[in-house]
């Protein structure tokens, strides 16, 4: 397969306009769009993952949305085995392959590699008994000891991320950063990496108009239907976590409310820092969709 075949990336915070701006990039680019949020494979989590409309989806075809149920977790290993296999028969057909998505563990698996993580099932059953008695900070507190890079790439508040990244650190000695390859495996394609970077006060804003839109969008009604599955490791996750706790009868719904905008503030922080500390990404200066379309096009130039 030529060399000449390019991958656009498209990242950034949540609620920045990712989904906006690949599909404008794939129509110019008469092109398919490979998504790399890992929220949004699973069909029963629709409103709650912001998921591009209908109407987007069936303007362009896109790729690992809906392509699974909350009972399979996808990692990021099956994602870059699977992701891998479209490419090629994406890139057999066109010149340009369109990726966008807020998961920088997942779009790194694709772009660059990640090296084999090991498990121990005895280990993680002694931490999730630990996360049962002790409760997260405790563990939270832990990773940060022994790995404090490890706490910008990954969900603190995800409980199975936390003893996920604990159990790679017991069992190996090494801090579970480490396992992003250091050297990006060899690629069949270029890549060509964007990241959108709007003003803090604009970011958050739009993430709080989110989730109110979300709720008005029925939001509340996709909580009730999944909660009896909230122990799912799927379900593990900011915007559903919250509405599991006031259904619990942990706060309020107002409270809930509040806390996924506040948590979903925290994650965007993360994914910025999990963005600076990438090699070889473009950040884009433009506020709006149009002006960053223009930038990508000057700078592929």
């Amino acid at each position: 397969m030529s060399s000449d075949k390019q991958l656009i990336v498209i990242q950034g915070p949540t609620a920045c306009g990712k989904t906006a701006l690949s599909l404008v990039l794939a129509k110019h680019f008469q092109t398919e769009i490979i998504s790399a949020d890992s929220r949004q494979f699973y069909t029963e989590m629709e409103i709650g993952t912001a998921k591009p409309s209908n109407e987007e989806l069936n303007s362009i075809r896109h790729h690992f949305i809906n392509s699974d149920s909350i009972h399979h977790l996808v990692t990021a290993a099956e994602y870059e085995q699977r992701g891998l296999e479209m490419l090629r028969q994406l890139f057999s057909k066109y010149q340009t392959v369109i990726m966008v998505g807020g998961s920088g563990m997942f779009a790194d698996a694709l772009t660059d590699g990640l090296d084999p993580v090991p498990t121990d099932e005895i280990i993680k059953e002694k931490l999730t008994e630990r996360y049962e008695n002790e409760g997260l900070d405790k563990l939270v507190q832990e990773l940060v000891t022994l790995d404090e890079s490890a706490t910008v790439t990954i969900d603190l508040k995800n409980p199975v991320r936390v003893i996920r990244a604990l159990e790679v650190i017991l069992i190996t000695g090494k801090p579970f950063s480490s396992f992003k390859s250091q050297q990006p495996k060899k690629r069949f394609f270029k890549v060509h990496r964007f990241a959108i970077d709007l003003p803090r006060e604009i970011l958050y804003e739009r993430i709080n108009r989110r989730v109110d839109n979300m709720m008005e969008n029925g939001l509340w009604g996709e909580i009730q239907a999944l909660y009896p599955y909230k122990e799912l490791k799927t379900l593990q996750t900011v915007g559903y976590q919250e509405f599991f706790g006031h259904l619990d009868g942990k706060h309020s719904l107002e409270e809930a409310i509040e806390l996924v905008k506040r948590n979903s503030r925290r994650y965007a922080k993360r994914q910025l820092t999990w963005l600076r500390r990438t090699k070889d990404i473009y950040w884009l200066s433009g506020q709006n969709t149009e002006e960053q379309f223009e930038e990508i096009l000057n700078t592929l130039k």
